[in-house]
């Protein structure tokens, strides 16, 4: 047996500040990257044309990182309880090790690889959750149970010590040629191009991919930007967030970095607003590891409700509106700037998120898994965890103690596009209408005709009334 370790990435895509690849440099030089395009995944249809863009983007940042430290990353196509292992037996492997992850599908794949593993005798490595500060195992209540509020688990997350970030991999060894023979006959390949998969996305994209990307939009946010993220993170028409979900969705940036980062900014900061602004953009990284966490510890989340009175909630499901509401045409202007930002673009702006949603639920009475997979299908940073957390939080089936939260489109528009620039900016056939009729919705009925634009396909007042009586009638019968 040879002293070769594969690294079998997954949502991991860099080589610095990497616990996996850490562990497996302590026992040898000798490490070669293993990717594996899984047909399970790629075959769903969940799946966003710029996601697979982003990711190709990311492998190939990737690729040239390995090369530069002495080695490379291989590629296969094929299932991978069955690819691995017989890529790691071909390769006389020592072992394979990779990271844990939280989500259903990938928990059950890797524990049928470590199956095939053992019974091939080669070791194997994956405890580390290197996605996470802090790992689904360590943050419980005082009851020693899960987390269910996001309140308490902030306190207890945030008073944990952090890890700092651990050392960029150089000098590495890559496989002999005879090595490298054996590894194309076992079926390694050239890295396709989102193209060769299938999933055509024809525009630029608008987060750069890749290792190297990452850090430098961590660097250019927490330079500035993140002193006044409390804020500018909720108005639409600015650049006031850090736009990393994509970067942290793949792992193409450590998250020990990223905190490291924050630690550092609020070392430089001169004010207690801007001491505020970086914990709220630190607040935020924790609801990422909090739905996380919720996805390992019940991961029915991923298929449904996490409430009981809305596992069998009456959901209307018209449709009509859904296909309006996809395609950004329900007459309410914030609502169809956000659609057709996120078709256009495959990425929406966070407040516009929980706007949207709440709007399909809420005023349309439409299952939220619809909105939750249609997002899926169209974000460039669509991740299970996060997604679902978010829609479960809007659609008040979740894990939140505020269960009939309403969004008013109008108000919302009001307080955070107050001069309708991010409408305008996303629906050009307003662009001549007054301020005012645009923020407020409220645009006189011959302008419609003019403009060409959708008149309102349900009214808000009503549907919000709608929506309370059913809750309450499901309410009183479970």
């Amino acid at each position: 047996m040879s002293d070769l370790i594969l690294f079998w990435h997954r949502r991991d895509l860099r080589i610095s500040d990497h616990t996996g690849l850490a562990a497996a440099r302590k026992k040898t030089p000798k490490i070669v990257g293993v990717f594996c395009l899984d047909p399970q995944i790629l075959q769903g249809d969940d799946i966003a044309p710029a996601r697979v863009k982003y990711m190709i983007g990311c492998l190939q940042s990737l690729q040239e990182r390995y090369r530069q430290a002495g080695s490379q990353l291989l590629i296969l196509q094929h299932d991978p309880v069955v690819a691995i292992p017989q890529l790691a037996v071909a390769l006389n492997a020592k072992a394979v090790f990779w990271n844990w992850d939280v989500e259903p599908y990938s928990q059950i794949r890797d524990l049928a690889v470590i199956d095939v593993l053992k019974t091939a005798g080669i070791e194997f490595l994956n405890y580390n959750w290197d996605q996470l500060l802090h790992s689904p195992t360590e943050i419980f209540s005082g009851g020693k149970t899960p987390y269910t509020i996001y309140t308490p688990f902030w306190k207890n997350w945030y008073s944990k010590p952090k890890s700092q970030p651990v050392k960029t991999l150089e000098n590495l060894q890559n496989l002999t040629a005879e090595e490298q023979e054996i590894a194309e006959k076992s079926g390694t390949i050239n890295l396709p191009s989102a193209e060769d998969l299938g999933f055509i996305w024809n525009r630029e994209l608008i987060i750069n991919p890749g290792e190297l990307a990452a850090q430098e939009k961590l660097e250019n946010f927490t330079h500035y930007p993140i002193n006044e993220y409390q804020q500018q993170r909720n108005l639409p028409a600015i650049e006031g967030t850090s736009q990393l979900s994509a970067a942290l969705k793949f792992g193409v940036i450590g998250i020990r970095t990223i905190w490291q980062s924050t630690i550092e900014a609020l070392a430089n900061s001169n004010s207690e607003e801007v001491n505020a602004s970086i914990q709220t953009w630190q607040k935020e990284l924790a609801w990422r590891e909090f739905y996380q966490h919720a996805m390992y510890h019940f991961p029915t989340l991923a298929n449904g409700a996490y409430r009981d009175n809305f596992k069998t909630f009456p959901w209307r499901n018209n449709e009509t509106y859904f296909q309006a509401w996809c395609e950004g045409k329900t007459g309410y202007p914030i609502i169809d700037a956000a659609m057709r930002q996120l078709n256009e673009t495959g990425w929406m702006h966070n407040r516009c998120r929980m706007i949207v949603a709440s709007f399909l639920t809420k005023d349309l009475i439409i299952n939220p898994q619809w909105g939750e997979k249609y997002f899926m299908q169209k974000l460039i940073d669509g991740d299970l965890s996060a997604n679902n957390g978010g829609w479960q939080w809007s659609a008040s089936s979740g894990m939140d103690p505020q269960p009939l939260r309403i969004f008013n489109p109008a108000s919302q528009t009001q307080k955070f596009d107050a001069e309708a620039a991010y409408v305008r900016q996303w629906i050009p056939e307003l662009r001549s209408l007054d301020t005012a009729y645009v923020v407020t919705g409220k645009i006189p009925p011959l302008e419609y005709h003019r403009v060409n634009y959708p008149k309102p396909i349900v009214d808000h007042q009503k549907q919000q009334a709608l929506f309370k009586q059913i809750y309450q009638q499901q309410k009183a019968f479970t």
